[in-house]
C-alpha cells in the first residue's frame, strides 16, 4: 500500500535534508583515495562532461563530484525521485526528472523531454550524472547515454565510489549506501567518445566499451577497499534471463 504522506512536499523536503546530511557525514568521516590522483584537473580544461555510473551506485555518486564542478543528474519520475532530487539540490547537484526505459515507455517516464534538457544543460556547461543501466536491467548499458554522448559530443566517463563500511541491499541493482568512519575509493575510467556521425555499430560499439569500463572501476574501487562487488555477474544473469523462451522483450 505504501506511505502516501512520504511523497507529501513535506516528507520529500525532509528526507530529502536528512540524505543529505547523511552523505556529508559519511563523506567527512571516510578516507577518500581517487585513481588516477589527478584526475580532476585532467578533466577540467574539457569539461562538461557525462559521468556514468551503475544503478546500485546512485546514492553515494555524489562523492565524485569536486565543489568546482557544475553539474546535474537524471532523476527518477517516480517512487524515490522526489527525495532524491531534494538530497541533491542540498549537495549542490541540479535534478532533471525522467527515466531510461525501453519502446513506448519512454514517453511516459519523461525520457524524451529529458534527453533534450540534459543536451540543453551540457551544451550550457553542467556536467551530467546517469545510470549506464535501466531500471530492472542492472549492469546492461542502455543506449540512452551513449546517445547522449553522441548528441551533445561531450565524452562519457565510468565512475565508481565504492567504501569499505556500507549496507549492501538485496535489490534489483544490488545498490549500497556507505557507513561512516571507513575508506573510500573513487575510480574514474577512460573517457569514451562517440563522434555525431556515428552508425549503429560505432554507438553498439561504444555501448559495449562503456559495460566494460564500468565493470573495470567497479572491480578497482572494491579492490582498494578490500570488498567484493555484489553487482558483479548480474549482467550474465539477466542476459541468459532474457534469452529464456517466453522472456519479454
Amino acid at each position: 500500500m505504501g506511505f502516501p504522506i512520504l511523497k507529501t512536499r513535506v516528507a520529500q523536503e525532509t528526507l530529502g535534508w536528512l540524505l543529505a546530511a547523511y552523505l556529508r557525514l559519511v563523506k567527512r568521516t571516510n578516507r577518500i583515495v581517487v585513481e588516477p590522483a589527478d584526475i580532476y584537473e585532467r578533466v577540467r580544461p574539457g569539461l562538461p562532461l557525462i559521468i556514468a555510473m551503475w544503478h546500485g551506485q546512485h546514492i553515494m555518486i555524489p562523492f565524485s563530484r569536486p565543489d568546482w564542478m557544475p553539474a546535474c543528474s537524471l532523476v527518477s519520475r517516480h517512487g524515490d525521485g522526489g527525495f532524491n532530487a531534494v538530497a541533491l539540490r542540498h549537495l549542490g547537484i541540479g535534478a532533471i526528472r525522467g527515466s531510461g526505459a525501453l519502446g513506448r515507455k519512454v514517453r511516459e517516464k519523461g525520457g524524451a523531454s529529458a534527453f533534450l534538457a540534459m543536451v540543453k544543460r551540457l551544451a550550457a556547461g553542467d556536467s551530467m550524472v546517469l545510470t549506464a543501466d535501466i531500471p530492472k536491467r542492472a549492469r546492461i548499458a542502455g543506449v540512452g547515454i551513449i546517445q547522449l554522448a553522441r548528441a551533445s559530443g561531450r565524452p562519457i566517463h565510468p565512475i565508481a565510489v565504492v567504501t569499505s563500511r556500507r549496507i549492501n541491499f538485496n535489490s534489483w541493482d544490488r545498490a549500497s549506501i556507505g557507513l561512516p568512519f571507513g575508506r573510500c575509493a573513487i575510480v574514474v575510467g577512460d573517457a569514451i567518445t562517440v563522434a555525431r556521425d556515428a552508425d549503429e555499430a560505432t554507438v553498439e560499439a561504444a555501448r559495449l566499451a562503456l559495460e566494460a569500463g564500468l565493470d573495470a572501476v567497479h572491480a578497482r574501487a572494491y579492490e582498494l577497499v578490500g570488498g567484493a562487488d555484489p553487482g558483479a555477474g548480474l549482467r550474465e544473469k539477466q542476459l541468459k534471463a532474457l534469452a529464456a523462451p517466453g522472456t519479454a522483450a
